[in-house]
């Protein structure tokens, strides 16, 4: 039974593996677990998803700023909607989560960071097509 965060409150939610698919809520807010496009996290947030999710964690760092990861943008949310509830997608906005960023050596933006039991297992950098977000994820999983 893998532990998954809310998106809305942040409480741990305990759900059966079998049961994601079935549009579960969180135990606390009531709230979908699931909502199909990515999460917008800052510092904390970011932590408790990476810590205490069991799902893979897709991670975008991007910044407002940045040409490719606005047109990137539309891409990554139908990922989202098409990885979800396997795998959970959220965005990391660089310029407002500089700790967050530099963390993680974020020199060029967009990049894409896959993370798996709270440790990073693949890396991308530059924009992609939700068909190359999706099958460069699932051939991240499987490796």
């Amino acid at each position: 039974m893998p532990n998954v965060v809310c998106p809305h409150c942040a409480a741990v939610n305990r759900i059966p593996g079998e049961r994601l698919g079935d549009k579960p809520r969180c135990g606390k807010c009531s709230k979908p677990l699931f909502t199909g496009q990515p999460l917008a996290l800052n510092a904390a947030s970011f932590d408790r998803h990476l810590q205490r999710s069991e799902l893979p964690l897709v991670v975008d760092f991007w910044a407002e700023w940045c040409g490719p990861c606005k047109m990137m943008a539309p891409a990554f949310a139908q990922a989202a909607a098409e990885l979800e509830p396997i795998v959970r997608l959220a965005k990391v906005d660089t310029e407002a989560q500089q700790t967050v960023a530099a963390r993680y050596s974020i020199r060029s933006i967009p990049t894409l960071i896959l993370f798996r039991g709270g440790q990073e297992i693949a890396r991308q950098a530059g924009a992609m097509s939700r068909n190359d977000i999706v099958h460069w994820v699932q051939r991240a999983l499987k490796g």
